[in-house]
């Protein structure tokens, strides 16, 4: 695993025992408000960790334009 990887993982495990936490301290109504942040995180490490999303292209930038 590159660095990358390694501090993405790290984020993510701390965000997740955060999230415990508060579940177990009876939180659940900030759990709750925190749920759409903690699947839009999942969804970036995944996308990181696979290389791109369902429209990701080789040649393509971030921004969608074509590099020349």
């Amino acid at each position: 695993m590159n660095s990358r990887q390694v501090m993405t993982v790290a984020v993510l495990a701390a965000v997740l025992a955060w999230s415990t936490v508060m579940t177990v301290l009876g939180q659940l109504a900030a759990v709750a408000a925190l749920l759409p942040s903690l699947g839009l995180l999942i969804q970036q490490i995944v996308s990181a960790f696979t290389g791109g999303g369902p429209g990701a292209r080789a040649g393509r930038t971030p921004t969608g334009s074509e590099e020349l």
